[in-house]
């Protein structure tokens, strides 16, 4: 094998430290490892790279005539599967599996959060009020619907169930069903559950599939009653027909980390919408110690299977932006 050249792009808040950077240089020992520590990238420097770890400005990649492996810190890879970003032949990994910890705590959060009505009570305090809104529930006896049973879904799905929840998985393909759902079906069955959930959650990439898949229709389907959380791709939600469901009582509540457009802008009714929680973009950062941790794992996984002449993991299929298998 040629001597290769690795060129690590991390962001503020994701350094490899020295003992980091020891174990790296001990996988690929004979390649050349370039750490950028988030400087600009230049033309020249991305025309030798035969491998990049990060998360590169695409508009950079056009230039990167030599590259034969992109390897992601997201697991979401919507922004690098468009036709042109890539050079052809050049193979996605995503960091799938890292975050589902991270993010499905969050998702059991803002469930626990919507369920128990607490945002009512956050206005109640700001307003010094001591008052019940009479609307508390708890999971046991409700259905979650997990839309999307990748790594965060199923993560989900797992904790729900454990809180005595009865949970049913939507998934693109047919699959076995695992011990922690009650019910599995694939996205066509998707209509006639929605009315049967007390709490729908997304976690779903962002494809011409899932765009706007909750629009006002599937939205209305939903029990009103109901709460509704997204922490895939804000792509996914039509925020203005959410934002409207909210305000008409169509809805109960509503938990997003992602929108679109993203950032929400300001003037946009949903940040005023009742019981509704808006976050960010924060349930799976990067920087969070134990992400860190497993994205980092999984470079060195692949690092390692890469110079072994092994079949890479979580490979990206650039025409559906799922995982292969998936």
């Amino acid at each position: 094998m040629d001597k290769k050249t690795i060129l690590f792009d991390f962001p503020e808040g994701f350094k490899a430290d020295e003992i980091r950077r020891a174990k790296l240089r001990g996988i690929a020992p004979d390649a050349e490892l370039i750490f950028q520590d988030n400087n600009e990238i230049n033309q020249d420097l991305i025309a030798k790279v035969n491998i990049l770890i990060g998360m590169p400005r695409r508009s950079i990649l056009k230039y990167a005539s030599n590259l034969e492996w992109l390897q992601l810190l997201s697991a979401g890879a919507d922004l690098y599967t468009k036709p042109g970003v890539l050079p052809d032949g050049v193979t996605l990994t995503n960091a799938t599996g890292a975050y589902g910890k991270s993010m499905s705590e969050y998702m059991i959060c803002s469930v626990l959060s919507l369920l128990m009505d607490f945002p009512h009570y956050r206005d109640n305090q700001r307003q010094h009020q001591w008052k019940s809104s009479g609307k508390s529930r708890h999971v046991l006896g409700t259905t979650a619907l997990v839309v999307g049973l990748g790594n965060i879904g199923s993560e989900f799905a797992k904790r729900y169930k454990a809180l005595g929840g009865k949970v049913i998985g939507v998934k693109r393909t047919p699959g076995e069903k695992p011990d922690y759902l009650d019910e599995l079906y694939t996205a066509d069955r998707l209509d006639e559950l929605l009315p049967r959930a007390d709490v729908v959650t997304l976690s779903l990439p962002s494809t011409g599939e899932t765009q706007h898949l909750f629009g006002k229709e599937k939205i209305g389907l939903m029990k009103p009653d109901a709460v509704l959380v997204n922490v895939g791709r804000g792509t996914a939600v039509d925020t203005d027909a959410l934002s409207k469901a909210l305000y008409a009582g169509k809805l109960y509540g509503a938990a997003l980390d992602v929108t679109d457009p993203e950032p929400l802008p300001a003037e946009h009714p949903i940040w005023d919408a009742p019981n509704t929680i808006i976050t960010p973009h924060i349930s799976g950062r990067w920087d969070a110690r134990e992400n860190f941790e497993r994205v980092f794992e999984i470079i060195c996984t692949n690092l390692s299977r890469y110079f072994d002449n092994k079949t890479l993991i979580n490979i990206v299929d650039l025409s559906t932006g799922y995982k292969k298998n998936d």
